[in-house]
């Protein structure tokens, strides 16, 4: 009598590992991941401030004076003037700030009225044509010698900046003679003004002239 076979015993199935699989697919996440980073970082805009119309230096401004404008700064955006950063009182402007200009955080500050003082001095000398409101300026002195020469020059106020240029008046005034109204350091106010009250002959320098008015 015949008798049934045996049924034949199936070999387990191996796992196959290539580890340039694995590797291909940690490669795509990383891609993935990295486009993902990129865009989200493109995409990211930060609300700051812009001029409505040309400020100068003195002006008092609030956020009613200011346009908010979304932009892409990157790692720029703390150095531009965002809404937290107006207090209720509004801000004082230290450097002159065009129409439509964004507004950097060095061109204003809520403490001008104690750092700095307005003080008008006399020029006797011609201006630089790149001199004008919202101008950084050394000032030079030069004192009056008992032989009636003037001695060597000397900084008297580094990067002081002009509010306004006017034509002097009256008799003292020499043919040519410019008033300057100067936004100066309360630290050097009294250098100045003891270089005024000795009658000190005064010029002014401009600080980085632009390349249009390099020769």
């Amino acid at each position: 009598m015949a008798t049934k076979s045996a049924p034949r015993e199936r070999s387990p199935r191996t796992f196959w590992f290539d580890p340039r699989f694995v590797i291909g697919i940690v490669l795509v996440v990383a891609s993935v991941g990295g486009v993902l980073l990129v865009v989200s970082t493109a995409d990211k805009t930060t609300t700051v401030y812009a001029a409505r119309a040309a400020l100068s230096v003195g002006d008092h401004i609030e956020r009613a004076d200011l346009a908010e404008h979304s932009v892409r700064l990157g790692t720029a955006t703390d150095r531009y003037l965002t809404a937290d950063a107006v207090p209720a009182e509004g801000l004082i402007v230290t450097r002159t700030i065009a129409e439509g200009e964004l507004v950097p955080m060095a061109a204003v500050g809520n403490t001008t009225g104690q750092r700095l003082a307005s003080i008008v001095v006399t020029v006797g000398s011609k201006l630089p044509t790149a001199v004008g409101a919202g101008s950084v300026v050394d000032v030079w002195a030069s004192r009056e010698a008992d032989s009636g020469a003037y001695g060597l020059p000397t900084v008297l106020i580094p990067s002081a900046t002009v509010v306004r240029v006017e034509e002097s008046d009256g008799l003292i005034a020499g043919a040519g003679a410019l008033s300057v109204e100067l936004l100066v350091p309360r630290s050097r106010t009294a250098r100045l003004l003891e270089a005024l009250a000795n009658a000190d002959a005064l010029s002014l320098v401009p600080v980085n002239l632009p390349l249009s008015g390099r020769s």
